[in-house]
């Protein structure tokens, strides 16, 4: 099959059926592209601040819809209720978060619990002894809203941390009513002036946590393009091998219909000499016998003879 498939007509036939694949893989590539170039964009309102009292509510799960929304709140921190959490990285170096509670002016009563806080995540310290309380009297707060964290069941944090920014582990912590997520502070505006991390400048880093980005909806008909056209490039390449390889199964069967024709008419030759070669050996057979009738029969040849002579 390789000889058939190395004559040159086969040869430009395959140059053809991979140029057809080529453009029919960068038709495959352009499909896949426009699957998501081509929807509009995603609108989001998370860099514009909402009230935390109509963004979240207490005692119910944390709405998607909510995640990265910069919010603001009214109210004060609690000191007392305030963790440190470990490992945690600022510019690749291992640190803390110092988490406080902020107590919410104006949150829905939970329980007949009129005190609800949530969780403030202040800033990042490098060791834990550098953890400032929090600033206190009237705060106005502003930040970013992020969803609770999941605990590590398999370690205790020690007094005064906790595992993770969890709203779960903290409630149990402080022993207070919480909203199901936690800030990352950007302003604690108070009458003496923004008090967060950002505005002070000291040994309380600020985190920075930016918006995560909106993913674009998928056009899953262009999907089905793409792969449509990969699918009719591989064809193209199926298509020439099984042109070649039916040329070379015509070619086998010539060859057999030309060696079965051969070898009938080898008989037939065969046949034909056999009959000539038996005649001959008859008449020969035959004129053997005559001469020994007349060697045999004396009488019969003298009475010829005075026939012959008579007449």
């Amino acid at each position: 099959m390789l000889r058939t498939a190395l004559k040159p007509r086969w040869l430009l036939a395959l140059v053809a059926a991979l140029a057809v694949s080529g453009v029919f893989v960068l038709l495959s590539q352009w499909q896949f592209s426009r699957s998501t170039s081509d929807a509009p964009p995603v609108v989001t309102t998370t860099e514009n601040p909402q009230p935390l009292v109509a963004t979240l509510t207490p005692g119910r799960p944390f709405p998607a819809s909510a995640a990265d929304q910069m919010v603001t709140a009214t109210g004060h921190f609690d000191a007392s209720r305030q963790v440190v959490v470990p490992n945690r990285l600022l510019d690749g170096q291992h640190g803390w978060w110092v988490v406080t509670a902020f107590v919410v002016d104006g949150a829905p009563a939970v329980g007949g619990d009129h005190t609800i806080v949530i969780p403030v995540a202040r800033g990042w310290i490098a060791d834990r002894s550098q953890a400032s309380p929090p600033p206190s009297g009237a705060v106005k707060l502003t930040g970013r809203l992020l969803p609770s964290e999941a605990p590590q069941q398999d370690k205790a944090p020690a007094s005064g941390q906790a595992s993770m920014v969890s709203v779960a582990e903290l409630i149990n912590t402080w022993d207070v009513q919480s909203y199901p997520g936690f800030v990352s502070s950007t302003h604690e505006v108070t009458p003496a002036g923004d008090q967060a991390a950002a505005a002070l400048n000291g040994s309380l880093k600020p985190l920075d946590i930016a918006a995560q980005p909106a993913s674009a909806p998928v056009n899953w008909l262009n999907i089905f393009y793409a792969i449509e056209w990969v699918v009719f490039a591989g064809f193209a390449v199926f298509l020439w091998w099984r042109l070649v390889r039916d040329d070379y199964e015509r070619q086998l069967e010539a060859e057999a219909d030309a060696a079965a024709e051969a070898g009938v008419a080898a008989e037939i030759d065969g046949a034909e000499t056999g009959r000539v070669e038996t005649g001959r050996a008859g008449t020969d057979a035959a004129e053997p016998d005559a001469a020994e009738t007349s060697a045999a029969d004396p009488d019969s040849s003298d009475l010829r003879s005075n026939t012959g002579g008579t007449l």
